[in-house]
């Protein structure tokens, strides 16, 4: 077992890690025993109760965040020439096409979401060994090919983002900073809960939401009572 630092035991001493707390208690021990020097993320961590290995049951969605994450989200389109203004109008980081293919075929990857066309994905097949493994290949079930890429790239920057589950079973995403208020981090994880009790797969059997957690940038997880948080 790994050495607790100090400052890891001083987190926990703050409250009682194996209890667990409702979303908005939570979210003020998370305030509470961060101790980065920097505004830190804070991630919620859903167990399902599903096989990722089974087609259908494989959860993806997206999420508007009340909130938004609280991040500043670079956004690259590729698009036709006709979109470019749109694009950049929308308040897109990077906008264009072939020069950013070459661009990303060399080794650039420095965006967090990409947006494109439907007549531009073609050309974005060869580009899967870069983006694949790094979760920024464009897919129409996120919303990130589509024609209105103005009203996408809006979305992105407002707080919108796309999750999946992972080969374990576990959705995990990032929800907010620190710095939010306890009740807008409540807010947003609440949220993605709601998403994920939308998307529940009907050939799921038992208890479809295992666990939920909370946690920070380098802090402890808080464990929630599922008890007390609404549509479980």
């Amino acid at each position: 077992m790994a050495k607790l630092t100090k400052k890891i035991k001083e987190a926990l001493s703050k409250y009682d890690a194996t209890q667990a707390y409702s979303l908005e208690k939570a979210a003020e021990i998370l305030k509470e025993i961060s101790y980065t020097k920097f505004d830190a993320s804070v991630d919620i961590d859903v167990r399902l109760g599903v096989d990722p290995r089974k087609a259908d049951q494989m959860v993806r969605g997206v999420v508007a965040l009340p909130h938004g994450t609280g991040k500043d989200v670079r956004v690259l389109v590729l698009c036709s020439p006709d979109k470019v203004e749109e694009a950049k109008a929308a308040g897109a980081d990077h906008v264009g096409l072939d020069d950013y293919i070459a661009k990303i075929e060399a080794g650039w990857t420095d965006i967090d979401v990409i947006i494109t066309m439907p007549t531009v994905m073609a050309k974005l097949g060869r580009l899967g060994r870069v983006l694949g493994p790094r979760g920024l290949m464009p897919n129409p079930k996120s919303g990130t090919v589509t024609l209105e890429v103005g009203k996408a790239v809006n979305e992105v920057k407002a707080g919108k983002i796309d999750f999946k589950v992972d080969k374990t079973g576990i959705i995990h995403t990032s929800i907010g900073k620190v710095s939010f208020g306890a009740d807008k981090i409540a807010e947003n994880a609440q949220e993605v809960i709601n998403t994920l009790m939308k998307l529940k797969p009907s050939s799921a059997k038992g208890t479809y939401v295992k666990s939920i957690n909370l946690s920070s940038t380098m802090s402890p997880g808080v464990i929630i009572d599922k008890g007390t948080v609404a549509g479980l």
